[in-house]
């Protein structure tokens, strides 16, 4: 994902020779612009800024007073301070303001790029995942209790967003101006998305009142309200088997299951469906990247009256249970 780096100073000069300067970084980061403290806040709230790069004396609103900004609404964001009335008591008040890098003027453009790309760096430390689900991926996060900062890019639209996770708790999300459940049922609602993984959270306050899966099905809900002509989410189109997955290899997985737990197991249908086949890739995708090993099965609580458990091949072929079925068994007995 190609990162946006906010610069702010008052000298128009400068601003547009590190612009051109930087272009040559044109597949790391893009460059914004902003005049004075005050365009920068403006700025941060119509973008996803992932690093600001800022001089301390402007009018209006000056370095400090945008550094103690960023800190208090955007402590994901890192800032860099440049200034030409360097001294070691002004570096020192920088860095105890929050900055991770301070630069002084005069200075090469190639110094001030590398510390951005270092800086940038981190932001994709814990990995990189392309075209995927945001919504199976994000409940393997909140099972793994992981604590980290997601930034998103939809495929589709290329809108881009940012989510906080502390102990598999989600604590916020960021889409421009848009903030808490409102910026998170939005980033739920895309289809397909690129995203970075940052290892550690910056937020500490929880600013989402509620569990991961209540706020996927709410995006997918209003997404069906938006587009009434997309396929529900609830609806299974049932696909007969084909030559190649023989009805002889489901009656036979259906009599072992009842065989093994008995009639009373809680099996209510046993099928093929092609509409869960790109979630059973995505799966799969997300098994790889976390190194969990060979994706068997998958067990799909959708609150209906069905559960449903996935098993992978040329077609995905589901196992349609009750909720009060003996899960532990069916799944052992499924996978032998």
């Amino acid at each position: 994902m190609i990162k946006n780096v906010l610069l702010v100073d008052d000298d128009t000069e400068m601003l547009h020779a590190l612009k051109a300067g930087f272009k040559r970084y044109k597949e790391s980061f893009a460059v914004l612009l902003a005049e004075d403290g005050l365009q920068a806040l403006e700025v941060l709230k119509q973008n996803i800024i992932s690093l600001v790069v800022t001089d301390l004396k402007m009018p209006n609103m000056d370095g400090f007073e945008l550094l103690a900004h960023v800190m208090q609404h955007y402590p994901d964001i890192p800032v860099i301070i440049i200034t030409g009335y360097s001294t070691p008591e002004m570096e020192q008040l920088a860095r105890e303001g929050g900055a991770v890098g301070y630069i002084a003027k005069p200075f090469l453009i190639e110094n001030l790029a590398r510390q951005i790309l270092t800086t940038l760096r981190k932001e994709s430390e814990g990995g990189t995942l392309h075209n995927i689900s945001s919504g199976m991926f994000l409940q393997l996060i909140e099972m793994e209790q992981k604590t980290c900062t997601i930034r998103l890019e939809d495929k589709e639209g290329g809108k881009k967003g940012i989510l906080f996770f502390r102990d598999g708790d989600l604590l916020d999300a960021r889409i421009n101006n848009m903030q808490g459940e409102s910026a998170a049922h939005k980033i739920f609602s895309w289809d397909a998305v690129n995203l970075s993984i940052q290892n550690g959270c910056a937020l500490k306050e929880n600013k989402i009142q509620s569990d991961l899966q209540p706020l996927i099905l709410e995006a997918m809900r209003r997404k069906d309200e938006e587009h009434p002509e997309a396929v529900p989410e609830g609806v299974i189109e049932q696909i007969e088997p084909g030559p190649e997955e023989p009805t002889e290899r489901l009656n036979r997985l259906k009599a072992k299951i009842e065989k093994e737990i008995g009639q009373q197991c809680g099996l209510e249908d046993l099928y093929q469906d092609a509409f869960w086949d790109s979630r059973v890739t995505q799966l799969s995708k997300i098994g790889a990247f976390f190194q969990l090993g060979k994706f068997m099965l998958a067990y799909i609580d959708k609150g209906d009256t069905n559960d449903y458990i996935l098993i992978p091949g040329p077609k995905t072929t589901v196992v349609s249970v009750d909720p009060r079925c003996p899960r532990d068994k069916i799944l052992r007995v499924i996978s032998e």
